[in-house]
């Protein structure tokens, strides 16, 4: 019998080391270079309005083929010199395969297996669909007892008992309040904690305020907590079991964005959104932008990147469930994007 957070973190490590995830789905840095050209201009703007420390560490976690660093620097390097003179580009990555990948895109970054091990010093950390991949636990509640879901010969198990799971607060409505129903009625509760996430949202945090840094997350799930089964999983393109045989499946869950901002919050950073993506990415100029290449192209590339901007904003696509999310050092005035 095993813990579910263990059997999703073997199965994810499975699937990166074997297979390549971007058959089966597609990114935002991968349907369009004006998302990563944002990014890296927010991350100089950022930088900008934290006193240019130099010289600064440029971050992503997740990195995947690279992309959307690389269009990150094309950008910079254009618009903003003196901050891609003062980087240097760190990777959070584990899979040895997409390190190649990364390897080719990006000559001289240098990879790391966890933040841990990413120098001392100003930072900005970029994180595009990385927490979705962090392995979760997740409980279940029958009446007033909660039980932790394990995985075992191909199907789920219960066990043990308690009166709360970890984490449970008044902000997770441990009584029902935001998302009693997602157990159905009368039925049972599903309760989702992500440890790593967490530990994630602790460390980036100190790290911000410890010497002038910032985090950029954008990732999929609700903007307040909320209780039911977020699991999912992806095998050639389409929805498949997430009991399905490790390294077969990339699974992922939604982004507890209300607890992972609570803790930032107690770190003493100063917390932005979350806020739709598309709200997000608009405020940055993905329009203009997009409107920019388009100019003078054949119509059918014109025609794509437009649908490539609408797909990452509209809010019955990507925009809406998608959210954007920053913590910074507390004297940082607002980043771009989060401006009322």
């Amino acid at each position: 019998m095993e813990r579910l957070d263990a059997f999703m973190a073997r199965a994810n490590a499975a699937y990166y080391a074997t297979r390549d995830p971007f058959a089966d789905f597609t990114t935002s840095p991968e349907i369009t270079q004006v998302f990563g050209e944002l990014l890296g201009l927010w991350a100089a703007v950022t930088w900008d309005l934290l006193g240019r420390p130099a010289p600064v560490l440029l971050v992503e976690a997740g990195p995947g083929r690279g992309t959307l660093m690389a269009d990150a620097l094309r950008a910079v390097g254009q618009v903003a010199p003196a901050f891609r003179a003062a980087l240097t580009v760190h990777l959070i990555e584990t899979s040895p395969r997409l390190r190649r990948l990364q390897a080719a895109a990006l000559p001289g970054a240098i990879w790391h297996d966890g933040l841990a091990s990413v120098p001392q010093g100003p930072l900005l950390v970029l994180a595009n669909e990385f927490l979705d991949a962090l392995p979760i636990r997740q409980f279940v509640r029958h009446g007033t007892t909660w039980a932790e879901r394990f995985v075992a010969d191909g199907r789920f198990v219960e066990a043990g008992g308690a009166a709360a799971p970890p984490g449970m607060d008044s902000a997770r409505g441990g009584q029902g309040a935001r998302g009693e129903s997602a157990g159905g009625v009368g039925g049972p509760v599903v309760y989702e904690f992500c440890e790593q996430a967490r530990a994630f949202a602790t460390e980036v945090a100190a790290r911000a305020i410890a010497h002038p840094g910032a985090v950029l997350m954008l990732d999929y799930g609700p903007e307040q907590s909320t209780l039911g089964d977020s699991l999912q999983a992806i095998a050639d393109g389409r929805p498949a079991d997430v009991l399905s045989p490790p390294g077969t499946a990339d699974l992922t869950a939604h982004v507890d964005f209300e607890s992972l901002a609570a803790i930032a919050r107690a770190g003493g950073a100063a917390v932005h959104g979350p806020i739709p993506q598309g709200v997000f990415l608009a405020h940055l100029g993905l329009f203009q932008r997009t409107d920019r290449l388009a100019r003078g192209q054949p119509p059918r590339r014109a025609g794509a990147l437009i649908e490539a901007a609408q797909r990452l904003a509209e809010p019955n696509r990507m925009g809406r469930l998608f959210k954007a999310m920053a913590f910074c050092h507390p004297d940082c005035p607002t980043p771009p994007g989060f401006a009322a």
